[in-house]
């Protein structure tokens, strides 16, 4: 997966967190030019000569060691390492997206740790949509060699591939500029030593080594040496948060285009009318997702008649529903995919400036995300009304909740894990962007808690999962026959089995 600071996607993101994907690096070209022009400025510059927060008056050197130091302070349960990792690939884009000012070879570190499978020991809090300080403060001090590393080394397809598959897609020479091809690392790696020169300046790049070195790759921990005024910017991003919100908004595609396949199912069991989907109905009100998925639906019913005028709104208002979580879902997705291409560091260096700014500020993913997790809801509530049709003689055809006799609770039970589940979707849809927080003696006065509103949005996964497991498991059973009173549990993995194989 080559990284440029322009093409990620939730996708991509996700590809990285949990398939393993190898990352290199298109060109430093950017991240070199915001180098320099931080490298040139004399005036006063906040968090490379000042303090931070309330302290930004306050002239320091050489303190930004110990603002990281400071800012390690996570707490609550570990992050598991696919998140991790996921964030280390945010990260090192934004950082080659350019306007950061950090020493352009702490990204070749970051790809060494991604490729060699190094994370940061990150927890869950620690951040409220205004940069992932804690997080990144961390990651910092993994490399600069202060802290350990999460190490699980990489499954066999991804390892390393052959010699010449390097980090960096141009050839460098060792003094860092672009140049002639040299000799590469044997598993297409720089090794820590060669990341960075005593002092956090640029280093050598060109990952020659002797023969023996090439016979036996390193397995030392990725390393790199901050310099002091690169403490802050690398720390000023929400890369965390933007990892989270890229994994929430990819797995949340794939269940929501799964819940097209269990409503099709549904659709079947009862009869119900395909008229609603009919493309001249779309037409009148054109919403891009109902149309999207009226088609779809079309696509897997048979077009039968219904001796029905008109079905309840589960089934008749299930392409205007489920295409406005379709909708919400993909401002969502674009909101965060220009965020993880962007530059969000404050200072920004620019045209041979240092621009003091808000883009850290992380408000329009917080909205996108708090309006994606209420869509999900309404579909989720439309899936519970077409499960409580399929226990309902009066639509099925059958004994009520599909039983095999006369009294018998048949799957009765789906309703209350159903109900169970959609309550907990219910709460994670509560909005975070109606709270703030004024932190810092008052110098930092808003907080946008997009890192909540991912968080809950990888929440709310379980939940819709279970409910859309729930209908399918009860119109499975209507499109077969009765069985005798069981216990449900397998039934209900095995559909919830069948959901994954779309995440």
């Amino acid at each position: 997966m080559e990284l440029d600071g322009a093409g990620l996607t939730c996708a991509k993101v996700h590809q990285a967190g949990y398939d393993g994907a190898r990352v290199t690096i298109a060109s430093l070209d950017r991240a070199r030019a915001a180098w320099a022009v931080a490298q040139g400025l004399t005036g006063p510059v906040y968090g490379r000569s000042t303090g931070v927060g309330a302290n930004r008056d306050v002239v320091m050197e050489g303190a930004g060691l110990d603002l990281l130091r400071s800012h390690v302070c996570g707490a609550g349960p570990p992050i598991e390492p696919a998140r991790a990792r996921a964030m280390l690939v945010v990260r090192l884009n934004q950082l080659l997206a350019g306007g950061s000012g950090v020493d352009p070879a702490v990204c070749r570190a970051l790809a060494y740790a991604i490729n060699h499978g190094y994370t940061p020991p990150l927890r869950t809090y620690g951040a409220i949509g205004t940069g992932d300080l804690t997080a990144l403060a961390t990651t910092a001090l993994c490399l600069h060699g202060e802290l350990p590393w999460h190490h699980e080394p990489p499954a066999p397809s991804t390892q390393p591939g052959p010699a010449g598959a390097s980090a960096l897609s141009e050839p460098v020479r060792p003094g860092g500029e672009p140049g002639p091809a040299e000799p590469v690392h044997p598993d297409g790696e720089p090794g820590p030593a060669e990341l960075t020169r005593p002092g956090g300046e640029s280093g050598h790049s060109g990952f020659v080594r002797t023969g023996e070195e090439r016979r036996h790759p390193p397995s030392e921990p990725p390393h790199h040496a901050f310099a002091s005024g690169d403490a802050l910017p690398f720390i000023s991003s929400g890369a965390a948060t933007l990892a989270d919100a890229a994994i929430a908004c990819h797995r949340l595609r794939r269940l929501l285009d799964a819940a097209v396949d269990v409503a099709a199912l549904s659709f079947t069991a009862v009869d119900a009318s395909a008229e609603p989907l009919a493309a001249v109905v779309q037409e009148a009100r054109p919403h891009p997702g109902q149309a999207v998925v009226a088609a779809r639906l079309r696509g897997l019913l048979a077009h039968e008649p219904t001796t029905r005028v008109q079905d309840p709104s589960g089934y008749r208002a299930f392409a205007q529903v489920h295409g406005a979580a379709v909708d919400a879902l993909d401002r969502a997705t674009t909101t965060v995919e220009i965020d993880l291409n962007a530059s969000t560091e404050n200072p920004l260096f620019a045209d041979g400036l240092a621009w003091h700014n808000g883009n850290f500020h992380a408000a329009p993913v917080a909205l996108a995300l708090d309006a994606l997790r209420a869509a999900l809801v309404q579909t989720a509530q439309l899936s519970t009304a077409r499960l409580a049709t399929l226990m309902d003689p009066a639509y099925t055809g059958h004994l009520p909740f599909l039983a095999d006799r006369p009294g018998a609770s048949g799957v009765l039970i789906l309703e209350y894990v159903a109900q169970d589940a959609l309550a907990e979707l219910r709460h994670l849809a509560n909005p975070v962007t109606t709270g703030t927080a004024v932190i810092s003696r008052s110098a930092e006065d808003h907080a946008g808690f997009a890192t909540q509103a991912a968080r809950h949005a990888l929440r709310c996964l379980e939940p819709l999962e279970l409910v859309l497991a729930c209908e399918r498991t009860a119109a499975a059973r209507a499109l077969h026959a009765s069985a005798p009173d069981r216990p449900l549990t397998a039934d209900l993995e095995t559909s919830r089995q069948a959901l994954a194989r779309h995440l």
